[in-house]
């Protein structure tokens, strides 16, 4: 079998995202950067905890055709091709849908990056707009998102995308931006609860009383 270490690479970091909690059972896919020409993808709708290296599937990054794997390639295996494509710089492309970031990406915002994590993610975490899993549109939405300044996206209803120069680069971005996520989610859930104290401070009846001055208001300037 040829790239058998690329490939039993695959195997390895999907098992390590799937005790992470970042994929579960099929959810989950990513893209490894052999050479200039060749990648590694997940095969489409197989359990991570049961994959072969056999069963990864080598692609050509120009046109994406199959070179070697028993199973079909990722149906996102053009999401992340947009990404090797546009970036040189990048070996290693991974798309989950962890439990917080994957929240932060149904709130519909991008997220500024605090400076201590600027250095594994970019100032900035774009937002893709949604589109249907695995299609045309969804990835040439993400390429139009792409900038050499960010590693990591957050795709609409549909996850997250990370990136790197390596796997190693790559997870870094995912369980950096996890805990960004993390931040957030508990700066927004603290700001709604402010939020409700100080409506709880307003007299109930404030609002009939300012209702009730209005007309003799309006009466006194006609």
């Amino acid at each position: 079998m040829n790239h058998f270490d690329e490939r039993r690479h695959v195997v390895d970091l999907c098992l390590t995202l799937s005790r992470k909690g970042y994929f579960a059972g099929t959810g989950g896919n990513l893209m490894l950067r052999i050479d200039a020409a060749l990648v590694a993808v997940t095969p489409s709708a197989t359990d991570y905890l049961t994959m072969r290296p056999q069963d990864v599937c080598v692609l050509r990054l120009d046109d994406l055709s199959r070179v070697e794997g028993e199973l079909a390639p990722s149906v996102e295996s053009s999401l992340h091709a947009r990404v090797l494509k546009a970036r040189p710089e990048v070996g290693c492309s991974i798309h989950t849908h962890q439990p917080v970031a994957s929240a932060c990406a149904l709130l519909g915002r991008a997220m500024e990056v605090p400076s201590r994590h600027q250095a594994v993610l970019g100032p900035r975490v774009p937002l893709v707009g949604y589109a249907p899993s695995g299609s045309r549109w969804l990835a040439s939405k993400l390429a139009r998102a792409l900038t050499p300044a960010s590693n990591a996206y957050l795709m609409r209803n549909h996850g997250i995308l990370c990136c790197g120069a390596d796997s190693d680069a790559a997870m870094r971005a995912l369980d950096a931006l996890e805990q960004l996520a993390r931040d957030a989610l508990r700066e927004h859930i603290a700001a709604r609860d402010a939020r409700s104290r100080v409506l709880d401070l307003i007299p109930s009846g404030h609002s009939d009383a300012a209702d009730a001055d209005a007309p003799s208001a309006r009466a006194a300037s006609t």
